[in-house]
């Protein structure tokens, strides 16, 4: 039988019913008009909306399976990035809400990469790092370590860990200083006290928590284990219920013991985050870590599909967790559709990145990446002059590896002057994967429409071997516009609805991004890359 309270936390109003006295509280969903966001660089969301509260995404766009260090003053983050190289973008913030990349830790293509664990240990900084086997050559399902001595690098080259059956490894040290991975499952392998490699084969060491039979998830999929020592106790946070499929799957439980090496006792009011009803604004919340924050406060991070923009991918959010007198840990901030007070005592600094390229600088990894990169693919960029030169590769984008970055926006468009060498087609496209993107690119004498994947019509080219090209996504709606100077735009031929393009469609747990393509013989060159959001 399940309690009043565990229906109502299951419903997704534990949250509420916890903040709506204290620290924290989000007013309930549909209790006001929907507040905004501020805006950052070009018109992006922000969190930070300056008054001392926040709006969830914490960070907009595709930043799954946030992984978070607390370093003294300084906390880090980073992110699931798949097939996306360079990979492991690492975030800085000093409160909590305000965060800017520093560095990409993984230059080389080692697999997809899903849910990364990053930790600090005597010093040194290290990065726990499961993969998919992919159709590059080497890839493979296993776990990787990297480390570095400096969180900005260098960082050095992957480590297999071989674990060739488990994902999202968590790091945890015990009461004996001992070092552990606990992985999916949930399972935990012993690390060698430099952490560089595994001692022994993983073994089960919890049987979660299971929710109602008649509750709608995807698969009970224990998942995300984090590890957290607080007030005598080892804290194991993880999701259970699915990461995508239904709405309301996905969700935060937790157990604790006395030590790390068990027994375990289930939270006696799980799952702390769930979503319950698809009118909700956050859908799939769950793969969560807590932190302390700079005043000592405390806060869990964890992820959540936008309703009705599972395009975005999962997005990075934020809530506020409070100790109650039993000891256990309790989320609040309700469907995180309202604003939630700031944590205290930060150092409030600027958020993301402009996203608009003029190509002076290198940007490569911190914004640009190559999708499913072949070890020598880096060879085909070069900038200079504030021009960047893409080698052409492949007959089409689908046999190519495209430059993305990730959208953090509902509502906005990019644009690009574009010229071609004779040989080679260059464009631009809202690239999922290699079977599904739209977009529109051109060669000396034929433009060529993108749609699902594939390429759907080559009308003739009016403009010649420069151009430039303008995508607008309007909230799925997808128009694109053409100009032979900058200045005088036509539309055109094709437009498109994306709102499809999505991992419940497809699979692979990505997003839409803008993408930069080159294809055929010889080089593409970009030159001014524009982005812009709509409120």
């Amino acid at each position: 039988m399940v309690s009043r309270r565990n229906a109502l936390k299951g419903a997704g109003l534990g949250g509420l019913l916890l903040g709506a006295r204290g620290a924290g509280a989000a007013e309930p969903c549909g209790s006001a008009a929907a507040p905004a966001w501020a805006r950052g660089p070009e018109g992006q969301r922000k969190a930070d909306l300056g008054n001392g509260t926040f709006l969830n995404p914490l960070v907009a766009g595709d930043h799954p399976d946030p992984s978070i260090l607390r370093d003294g003053m300084d906390y880090y983050m980073t992110f699931s990035t798949f097939d996306a190289y360079p990979g492991l973008v690492i975030w800085h913030s000093t409160d909590l809400v305000n965060w800017q990349p520093l560095v990409a830790a993984l230059r080389r293509n080692i697999g997809s990469v899903w849910a990364p664990e990053l930790c600090k240990h005597k010093g040194r900084y290290f990065l726990y790092i499961p993969t998919k086997k992919t159709a590059e050559p080497g890839s493979k399902t296993t776990s990787w370590v990297i480390w570095a001595d400096d969180i900005r690098g260098p960082w050095s080259e992957p480590i297999d860990l071989d674990l060739p059956r488990h994902i999202d490894p968590g790091h945890a040290v015990g009461e004996d200083g001992s070092r552990w991975l606990f992985l999916s499952g949930v399972d935990r392998v012993r690390l060698a006290d430099d952490g560089l490699s595994t001692v022994g084969k993983p073994e089960k060491v919890y049987e979660p928590w299971r929710y109602p039979d008649d509750w709608e998830v995807e698969a009970f999929s224990p998942e995300g284990p984090k590890v957290l020592r607080h007030n005598g106790y080892f804290y194991l946070i993880l999701a259970v219920g699915g990461t995508s499929g239904p709405p309301t799957g996905h969700m935060v439980i937790a157990a604790r013991s006395t030590s790390i090496h068990g027994p375990w006792q289930h939270h006696p009011r799980n799952p702390l985050v769930r979503t319950g009803d698809v009118a909700e604004k956050w859908w799939s919340r769950g793969h969560a870590t807590i932190v302390q924050g700079p005043a000592g406060d405390w806060w869990g991070v964890y992820h959540g599909y936008e309703n009705g923009y599972w395009t975005l991918g999962r997005q990075a959010l934020l809530a506020p967790v409070t100790w109650a007198p039993d000891g256990w840990p309790e989320f609040g901030g309700g469907d995180l559709s309202r604003p939630i007070r700031s944590p205290a005592g930060g150092k409030p600094g600027p958020h993301g990145m402009a996203l608009s390229d003029d190509f002076s600088t290198d940007k490569y990894g911190v914004q640009w990446n190559f999708f499913s990169p072949a070890p020598d693919e880096v060879a085909r960029l070069a900038r200079k002059n504030g021009v960047l030169h893409l080698k052409a590769s492949g007959e089409q984008p689908s046999a190519s590896s495209p430059l993305v970055f990730v959208a953090p926006d509902q509502d906005y468009e990019f644009q690009c002057e574009i010229d071609v060498d004779p040989g080679a087609r260059g464009g631009m496209l809202l690239f999922y994967d290699h079977k599904l993107y739209c977009g529109i690119g051109f060669g000396a004498d034929k433009l060529v429409l993108h749609r699902y994947g594939t390429e759907h019509g080559q009308p003739d080219n009016p403009f010649g071997r420069r151009l430039f090209l303008r995508i607008r996504n309007r909230r799925h709606v997808v128009s694109i516009h053409l100009s032979k100077d900058g200045r005088t735009w036509q539309r055109g031929p094709r437009g498109y609805e994306v709102s499809g393009y999505h991992h419940n469609v497809r699979g692979g747990f990505m997003s839409l991004k803008p993408a930069l393509y080159a294809v055929g013989q010889g080089e593409v060159r970009f030159r001014d890359f524009r982005y812009r959001a709509f409120a």
